[in-house]
């Protein structure tokens, strides 16, 4: 089976340790994650190495959803996280693998996502397109100053 692999590359407004929080807070998660068109639910969030996770993404046109979840296999705080994903759909086989490197720089944080094993039926630009639009969301996320 042949796969694919999408590498992106952000610079953030934000801390890494906001960063970080937002890819293993499951309320977070739901609100960033999810491309536009679709909204998010977590079912499951272990966020220790070896734990495990499991959400799902509903087209909120037709109401179609997908599920996936995975496995925690590397988390070193503020820096990285690296973690594996499975769909529930037979038809998108394979186990994918995200890597999450984060670094702060003078004006907030760089963060580099490397995504393999994507299955060949899902087209790289939508995986692009996918990524770029929660990356957004994420931005929104972090970025925000919000006065405690």
């Amino acid at each position: 089976m042949s796969t694919h692999t999408i590498r992106l590359h952000r610079v953030l407004r934000a801390p890494p340790e906001r960063i970080y929080r937002a890819f293993l807070n499951p309320d977070a998660m739901a609100k960033w994650l999810p491309p536009h068109g679709f909204t998010g639910r977590v079912h499951e969030m272990d966020a220790q190495v070896g734990g495990h996770y499991r959400m799902s993404f509903t087209n909120l046109n037709t109401g179609h959803a997908h599920s996936f979840g995975g496995t925690y296999r590397e988390l070193v705080p503020a820096a990285k996280l690296r973690y594996s994903a499975s769909f529930d759909d037979p038809n998108l086989p394979g186990e994918m693998q995200t890597t999450v490197t984060l670094r702060q720089v003078f004006c907030g944080t760089e963060m580099e996502v490397v995504q393999e094993g994507i299955p060949e039926m899902i087209p790289p630009e939508a995986c692009y397109m996918g990524w770029q639009e929660s990356l957004q969301l994420l931005a929104q996320l972090v970025e925000a100053e919000i006065p405690g």
